[in-house]
């Protein structure tokens, strides 16, 4: 069985697997949005063989989900990608909701803020806003997709989900947290969920690409789940002083408070009972 098959599709029904294996690969393109996937990338990344991956990737743009450039052969989402992205963008308000808190935070920390959200045991990050100091550290770009426990907002939902949640997904990511991130064990993302649920805020300093640092918070949707986080990136000498990381992630938790009352205003319009979320320590607090 191929890689792909093995951790992603597991031992689906045969039609099931074609569609599990083509929104795979879509989720692949999408990742490459900005320079565009090559065909041999794609296998690669997958660990398919390369006439089943072209293959599926006839059938996605037969579908207008995925576009080739004819110049490049490079693949790009296609327009009925952009079209299902507007209408599904109506549904998961907290998008549209996190944007003002996205770009407060780059304009005060003049470093780059995200929003990224919980897709299963997996995030994406949704939003970037660009801060003015000059120098970016590797960062997410929009349509990046990890297993939680990889970025600071990643590891701010993990640690927001009670301790059988953790370790189920820490079980079910574990050939991929080998496979793709070789500096990420299941203890040192136990270890950083501790951390996390102590001081308030999670800290990722360099685990996945050296000299990148990041801060996060999670974000609790009207439901009472950690669905979201806001993080701030940066190079190591932006992000290494505590007390700042401290004064970062207490602006962070305020924009986290902000937008949970927004989201929570619906469900009080429908008469809907309110489920409040978990408190962890205030970094204000300790600022």
């Amino acid at each position: 069985m191929d890689k792909l098959s093995k951790i992603e599709v597991g031992g689906a029904p045969e039609g099931a697997q074609a569609v599990d294996r083509a929104m795979a690969i879509l989720l692949l393109v999408s990742k490459m949005h900005t320079a565009g996937a090559s065909l041999s990338q794609l296998v690669v990344q997958s660990g398919l063989k390369q006439p089943t991956v072209h293959r599926l990737l006839l059938a996605l743009v037969r579908g207008g989900l995925v576009e080739q450039e004819e110049s490049t052969k490079k693949y790009y989402l296609g327009y009925e990608s952009y079209v299902l992205g507007m209408l599904a963008g109506d549904r998961f308000g907290i998008q549209q909701q996190a944007r003002g808190s996205v770009a407060r935070l780059a304009h005060v920390s003049q470093d780059t803020a995200f929003l990224t959200i919980r897709r299963g045991h997996f995030s994406v990050c949704m939003h970037r806003e660009e801060g003015a100091y000059p120098i970016r550290a590797h960062v997410l770009s929009v349509g990046d997709r990890h297993p939680l426990g990889i970025g600071a907002g990643s590891i701010a939902i993990l640690a927001a989900l009670n301790d059988d949640e953790v370790e189920e997904i820490l079980t079910d990511n574990a050939e991929i947290y080998k496979a793709h991130y070789p500096a990420v064990t299941a203890g040192k993302l136990r270890e950083l969920v501790g951390e996390t649920r102590e001081k308030g805020f999670s800290a990722h300093r360099g685990l996945v690409h050296p000299g990148s640092w990041g801060i996060g918070v999670a974000v609790y949707d009207e439901f009472g789940q950690p669905s979201a986080a806001l993080s701030i990136g940066a190079v190591d000498t932006r992000l290494s002083d505590e007390q700042r990381q401290q004064s970062l992630a207490a602006l962070m938790q305020e924009e986290a408070e902000r937008l949970h009352a927004r989201l929570i205003v619906p469900m009080r319009n429908r008469g809907a009972p309110e489920k409040r979320r978990p408190v962890l320590k205030e970094a204000s607090k300790r600022a």
